[in-house]
């Protein structure tokens, strides 16, 4: 995808690591930094070249273990969530913003959230999409978990050959609609991953597509009981039909941050569609 906003992908160092980043829009704009989840590529181009027309510089980038970034083992990492936190502040310090927008989605959203939280001087708003305030893991009793009879399905299905292009973009084809996701999106996002990720491991290429790397992280301490001090505009989008992390936790997370406006997309379901790409700009814009 290409367009007027796009400036171009890039690494830089933050934090000790080298981060894949790409960049939308005019360098002395105000900064709006989107964590992947894991992969960059989960915020649509559309939706940053959106983002750009309205005024604001956006960097998306890869978390640690995908994309282009520092990639080492992503089924035994050496970090924790805290860690991760830091990198999207340290990008923040890397890019000479003072503060930044920051958007998190999936598993992103999390990490989004203790960035926040711990490092609130260094963000003037926040954006969740698709996110949850809990570990990955057991949930608490009022946060719904995710529908069982959809992930027995999913996680049942033959593994594809992680090293065949053309297979992997099938597998994500086919397991779109049951997630709430637009099989033709799934499979072109999936073949740019592919085209993106750094190794032929069969383990890393897995990693890349599907983020499994959170499970293995520790995510301690909690940090649902803090959402309280939040003081900052927030916008959490959720789609209804997302059956990983049902819409009931986006309700939550904007129940206990104050002030936080809801956004629920019924066409959406774990991924940002582009036909939402304007609806979801325009409500980042007006933080």
């Amino acid at each position: 995808m290409t367009g007027p906003f796009r400036t171009g992908t890039t690494t830089v160092r933050a934090h000790g690591l080298v981060l894949g980043i790409e960049s939308f829009g005019r360098e002395d704009d105000p900064l709006v930094l989107l964590i992947g989840g894991t992969t960059m590529l989960s915020w649509p181009g559309v939706l940053c070249e959106r983002l750009a027309s309205g005024g604001r510089r956006v960097v998306r980038y890869d978390l640690r273990d995908s994309g282009a970034s520092t990639t080492l083992d992503p089924e035994n990492p050496a970090y924790d969530l805290r860690d991760l936190a830091a990198d999207a502040v340290a990008l923040v310090e890397t890019l000479g913003a003072g503060t930044a927008h920051l958007g998190g989605i999936g598993v992103g959203g999390m990490v989004a959230q203790v960035a926040v939280l711990d490092h609130p001087d260094m963000f003037s708003a926040l954006t969740l999409v698709g996110t949850r305030p809990v570990a990955p893991g057991p949930v608490d009793d009022d946060l719904p978990d995710h529908d069982g009879a959809v992930m027995g399905a999913m996680f049942a299905r033959p593994q594809p050959d992680w090293t065949d292009r053309n297979a992997v973009a099938a597998f994500a084809a086919e397991g779109a609609e049951p997630m709430g996701n637009d099989p033709q999106q799934a499979q072109a996002t999936a073949a740019r991953i592919w085209d993106r990720t750094p190794s032929g491991d069969p383990a890393v290429h897995q990693a890349n597509q599907l983020g499994m790397v959170f499970s293995r992280i520790d995510c301690a301490p909690r940090w649902r009981e803090r959402l309280g001090e939040l003081d900052m505009p927030t916008l959490v989008v959720h789609g209804r039909a997302d059956p990983f992390f049902p819409v009931g936790n986006g309700e939550v997370l904007a129940a206990e941050i104050p002030g936080a406006q809801l956004l629920v997309l019924d066409d959406m379901g774990t991924a940002l569609r582009h036909a939402a790409a304007d609806e979801v700009a325009a409500a980042m814009l007006a933080l």
